[in-house]
């Protein structure tokens, strides 16, 4: 399992889903794209899935980390379906801190616990509850 950075920064929630939003994170420590997306996609496998959370029951994580475009991203897409459209996309950018959040889950309750959990886990906490 990977060891979490200790980097901090702040999830833009992505409202609408119409596309991504970025918000820069002065002072964040450096680290490419990749790895900050690495350290959020197992951290959201382990405490969102592996655990059995009932809140993503009907959801499986759809990883996209090997990126030419230079932006890894993770996707939660509807259960058993990972060709289906994504409801939530987690994406980084190499040699930005910006993390950007979007899709049809930030427009439900869901939304504040997804920004939550990827908050926490980007500043370097390894709990899958605050």
């Amino acid at each position: 399992m990977a060891v979490f950075a200790a980097s901090i920064f702040t999830l833009a929630l992505g409202a609408c889903a119409t596309g991504p939003t970025n918000q820069d994170q002065p002072g964040a420590a450096a680290d490419s794209g990749l790895d900050r997306m690495e350290r959020l996609a197992l951290a959201a496998n382990r405490c969102w899935f592996k655990s059995g959370d009932p809140a993503f029951a009907r959801y499986s994580l759809a990883p996209e980390l090997s990126s030419f475009s230079g932006r890894p991203r993770f996707l939660l897409v509807p259960r058993g379906q990972l060709e289906a459209r994504p409801l939530l996309v987690v994406e980084a950018q190499s040699g930005s801190a910006n993390v950007s959040v979007y899709g049809p889950l930030m427009n439900e309750a869901l939304a504040s616990r997804i920004d939550t959990d990827l908050a926490r886990w980007g500043a370097g906490a390894k709990t899958c509850s605050a």
